[in-house]
């Protein structure tokens, strides 16, 4: 469970987050909204555990929890096999058994022909699909996803949003996303929370009715 009770935040230039309570059980996701400078990705940094609260609490008994953000941040000079094979090694997993999830994950998202390629070499979707198996492959329980689809155009985006909610039910995760488009908050959530203008705070809650859709 995650767990965010009256957290507020302020940077030193006036207040960002006002008061905001948000609750993420096992295997749902909640999406964000709002205007830019409203504080949202400040909650997922919160979530994170990067960014401690000015005031309020942050609870996360997920067991481990991974990120996917608006740029692919790869290592350029790493294969996609190896980009995504990245955090395996700080778990303490054997080369050959890196290689393996890596290939493994590489033909489930489609890259199965592209996994000895650099990022240069790869387009835009591509790339953002090696940043989501990087973030797969140490088997999270928890994704936390910043706006991963914004830099892409509608195609792609409504490509990998279908790949994403696949890979999202088939493996129970829960997820946080962070977005601007309320179509996407709407197909990937099961619940959204709408933030008001700065400093944010919570003006809508809505649970998303899958099957009216």
């Amino acid at each position: 469970m995650l767990k965010l009770k009256s957290v507020s935040h302020d940077y030193g230039q006036g207040a960002v987050l006002a008061d905001v309570t948000l609750e993420l059980a096992p295997g749902r996701v909640l999406a964000l909204t709002g205007p830019s400078g409203c504080g949202k990705s400040t909650l997922l940094h919160m979530a994170a555990g990067l960014l401690t609260p000015g005031a309020g609490e942050v609870e996360n008994t997920f067991r481990r929890t991974a990120c996917v953000f608006q740029e692919p941040r790869l290592l350029p000079w790493r294969t996609a096999r190896a980009n995504i094979a990245f955090g395996l090694k700080a778990l303490g997993m054997a080369g050959a058994e890196r290689r393996s999830r890596a290939e493994a994950l590489a033909a489930r998202l489609g890259l199965a022909d592209a996994i000895a390629k650099y990022p240069h070499q790869l387009s835009g979707g591509m790339r953002q699909r090696v940043a989501l198996g990087r973030a797969l492959a140490v088997e999270p329980d928890l994704l936390l996803l910043d706006e991963p689809f914004g830099a892409l155009d509608a195609g792609r985006r409504a490509e990998l949003q279908e790949m994403l909610l696949g890979l999202l039910r088939e493996r129970g995760l829960a997820a946080l996303l962070v977005t601007h488009d309320v179509a996407e908050a709407e197909r990937l959530g099961d619940e959204l929370v709408v933030l008001s203008g700065a400093p944010g705070r919570v003006l809508e809650r809505r649970i998303i009715q899958k099957g009216s859709q």
